[in-house]
């Protein structure tokens, strides 16, 4: 436990590879915190959560985050910022009474220390108002105090975080959301976790293929595009436009940044700025920026079909990602015509499908007719299927005319994939999610004490209470809707020790369901 931090931990939280001045200076001062998170009475408790390793890493974290706050690098005050402006505070959980932005304080290091071990580890909750926080953070502080006078700007690290007011090219944009979602200590045990182990796992797949490089490539521009962090949930684009600053002339620029489309198109021509090309699938026309392409010279032939990925910046489309063509297949294009899957590639660039909207709130009616004016079913797991057939047709019968009809085999597309139900459970729900759709969630039962609800258990509540809002598997609203109907009757919240999860319970979710925060309607309206 002793040992030494050396500077290619340190290192490992920085977006460049080799050590500047002002490292050794808070590599000295990563050893100094380390020792303050290990010489506390209550560091005990922090080893149930973390390895030796882990406790350097936090060191370096902590470390890090007084390094951004001296060196005005606005990575910690941009969380601050967004987090007030959602929630009216500066922190989830802490008191803020004489709370200061832009200097540091416990409460900073509190939070700090519950989210690198909530992020680190999923295995055990980990309670925010636990005595070892406070008691180590105290330490920390002691530390960060003594260096806030003399400790020297990292200039170099602020270089990374900046652009040029003028910035006309998307992959120096891009290039500045990669580092803040990858290479950025306050997402090391998020996102650049998830990033690395996914690359572990390209490289150990594709190792011999030649095409190992592409694979890395494509899904690293995939990630920039799609990732959330738990901190808020925001994805990648977002947090570049709190980071520069809200007078930087390019943050609105970044906040209209499009999500990426990756599908087939044929190529259709080029004049001496752009290249035209159009989607296969839906025959919507697009014109790219031969600046996002340097061998335009070697596309001379229409209808070659090409897949590739494309981005909106500053109201230009820019190839983003892969890019392979190959000759016109008559046979292809018709296959492509017919697929929906491909038509819902450009799902992401349409605002809010009224009709879709109006077809989300017909299911919804006819859920609550079909179930006795209830928005939720409990079941044995064995008759969930049986249970969505039957409402199916009740639904299909009482909208023979009207578009969104379901197909008669269709599973409402709840997001899982066909399976055995049982295998996880013995018994399950199907809750009609207003934002979404039918939504089927297993084994939380016991958190829903309602009078149509046969297999609640008490001894079993607070477990599947836990399981409801921290699964990633389950939508918020389907939490939300279990608070509002059955907070009084759940014991979880009889002795008030758990009601910081009422007061944060947004905050949590948006932490908890990474990946199913914003919930999408499973319809697709295709044929268009």
């Amino acid at each position: 436990m002793n040992k030494a931090i050396y500077i290619k931990d340190w290192l490992l939280f920085k977006p460049y590879e080799k050590q500047v001045l002002t490292d050794s200076y808070y590599l000295k001062m990563s050893n100094k915190v380390k020792n303050a998170l290990i010489s506390n009475d209550k560091s005990i408790v922090l080893l149930n959560y973390l390895n030796k390793e882990d406790v350097n890493h936090l060191a370096c974290f902590l470390t890090s985050y007084f390094e951004d706050i001296i060196s005005e690098t606005n990575i910690w005050n941009s969380f601050v910022k967004i987090h007030k402006r959602l929630y009216n505070k500066p922190l989830p959980f802490y008191n803020w009474d004489e709370y200061y932005e832009d200097e540091i304080s416990t409460q900073d290091v509190c939070f700090l220390i519950w989210y690198f071990l909530s992020t680190i580890q999923d295995e055990k909750f980990v309670y925010p108002f636990d005595e070892f926080i406070f008691d180590i953070a105290d330490d920390v502080m002691v530390v960060l105090d003594e260096a806030w006078e003399y400790a020297p700007e990292n200039e170099y690290l602020r270089s990374y975080y900046q652009i040029e007011k003028t910035e006309d090219n998307y992959y120096i944009a891009r290039n500045l959301i990669d580092t803040i979602l990858f290479k950025t200590y306050l997402f090391h045990t998020d996102t650049q976790f998830d990033i690395t182990v996914e690359e572990i796992d390209i490289l150990e797949k594709y190792r011999d293929d030649e095409n190992l490089l592409v694979y890395l490539y494509d899904n690293r521009d995939k990630g920039i595009h799609e990732t959330r962090t738990r901190l808020l949930n925001l994805c990648g684009k977002e947090w570049a436009s709190e980071i520069i600053g809200s007078e930087h002339p390019l943050r609105s620029h970044f906040l209209n940044l499009s999500q990426k489309v990756q599908s087939y198109f044929l190529y259709k021509g080029q004049d001496q700025t752009d290249i035209f090309i159009e989607h296969i699938a839906t025959e919507k026309k697009f014109k790219i920026t031969k600046k996002s392409y340097e061998k335009y010279n070697l596309l001379n032939e229409v209808d070659k079909i090409m897949f590739t990925g494309i981005v909106k910046w500053k109201d230009e489309w820019w190839f983003s990602g892969i890019n392979s063509i190959k000759a016109f297949n008559e046979n292809f294009v018709a296959d492509e015509k017919k697929s929906h899957k491909s038509e819902m590639a450009l799902n992401c660039l349409d605002h809010q499908n009224k009709e879709v909207t109006e077809i989300i709130k017909n299911q919804l009616k006819a859920f609550k007719d079909f179930n006795h004016g209830r928005l939720i079913a409990f079941l044995p797991s064995n008759k969930i299927d049986k249970f969505l057939r039957d409402y199916i047709e009740f639904y299909n019968k009482a909208n023979k005319k009207v578009k969104g009809r379901i197909p008669e085999n269709s599973s409402l597309d709840t997001g899982n994939e066909p399976f055995n139900y049982s295998e996880i459970s013995e018994t399950g729900l199907v809750y009609f999610n207003s934002k979404s759709g039918c939504e089927i969630a297993l084994g939380v039962n016991s958190a829903f004490p309602l009078p149509n609800n046969p297999y609640f258990n008490a001894e079993l509540s607070v477990k599947d209470f836990m399981t409801l809002l921290m699964s990633d598997s389950t939508s918020p609203e389907l939490a939300k809707f279990c608070i509002e109907n059955c907070k009084k009757k759940l014991p979880i919240f009889n002795d008030g020790v758990s009601n910081f999860l009422l007061d944060d319970l947004d905050f949590l979710l948006r932490f908890w369901k990474n990946t199913n925060y914003w919930s999408k309607p499973s319809i697709t309206i295709v044929g268009k």
